[in-house]
């Protein structure tokens, strides 16, 4: 049902005239949603902000949320869902804040018997707009919601394929997990962006913590390597335990001429007698 601005401006003047009870009515429905995860103080304040904005929208004229005359009280909504959402709360408890609007206000109808028939009709219409307002506030919240995982998804993309510097020279890329297609492409970005800011000649990629190596896996880091060397560097594989080399035997899967190592430390020794650096990686540390 359409709210039209008759409607919409009886309405505003109610929500003026009894600003002060609806908003304490309002403020008690979603404290008690909420259960103390946020001060009476900060829900008194923006519960009175909410009204006022449902007030300035319904006297302009606004019949949906989409009307420009609705473009402040959209504003508002946005702000509370993305809050709300960066505050941890759930999609209910932030739909709660709009909708409660609509029980404090019968509340004060019955409160002032002003709920007679006409009164009521009046109030159907409004409650749908309210109903519309809950759902823009819904989706505003969800999109805030996709855009956090998003973010932090990212984030652990970054912070589970770090590149390391051994010692002057030498990188160390360990993976552990999984490698897919997208991680594979954050392992290539940032092992080529470290080469590039230390000049580094040797990179080891350690697969230690990979749990499987199928054919897949074998491509993102053959990829890798080779774009490692066209970078200038030469890449050493590290982590090939024996289940993992009797897998990639059996896929047929050919390193060609890169070295590959069981362990960590085999692939340091290895980087060693190719620099013919006698020194230790614990001692060029020291002298860095």
């Amino acid at each position: 049902m359409a709210l039209s601005s008759g409607e919409g401006n009886r309405f505003a003047d109610l929500l003026k005239g009894h600003e002060d009870a609806i908003v304490a009515s309002w403020t008690d429905e979603v404290a008690a949603q909420l259960r103390g995860r946020l001060s009476r103080a900060e829900l008194h304040r923006q519960t009175l902000d909410l009204q006022k904005g449902f007030q300035m929208a319904l006297s302009e004229g606004a019949t949906e949320m989409s009307d420009e005359t609705a473009a402040e009280l959209r504003a508002q909504l946005s702000e509370l869902s993305s809050n709300r959402a960066r505050q941890g709360f759930s999609a209910t408890e932030t739909a709660v804040s709009v909708f409660a609007l609509k029980e404090a206000t019968l509340k004060v109808l019955e409160a002032n018997g002003a709920a007679n028939e006409g009164t009521l009709r009046d109030f159907v219409a409004f409650s749908a707009f309210i109903d519309r307002a809950g759902l823009f506030t819904f989706d505003a919240y969800t999109r805030t919601r996709e855009e956090l995982i998003a973010d932090q998804a990212e984030q652990l993309l970054e912070l589970s394929t770090p590149v390391v510097k051994l010692w002057e020279g030498v990188v160390a890329v360990p993976l552990v997990g999984t490698l897919d297609s997208a991680r594979a492409q954050v392992v290539m970005e940032r092992l080529l962006q470290t080469l590039v800011d230390t000049g580094s000649p040797y990179a080891i990629i350690d697969i230690t913590g990979v749990p499987a190596v199928d054919t897949q896996v074998a491509q993102h880091i053959l990829k890798t390597v080779v774009a490692a060397r066209l970078m200038g560097a030469d890449c050493i594989i590290s982590g090939i335990r024996p289940q993992i080399a009797q897998t990639i035997v059996a896929l047929g899967i050919e390193f060609g001429d890169i070295a590959t190592k069981a362990s960590l430390a085999d692939a340091l020794r290895h980087v060693l007698r190719k620099t013919g650096d006698k020194a230790t990686p614990k001692q060029a540390r020291r002298e860095g």
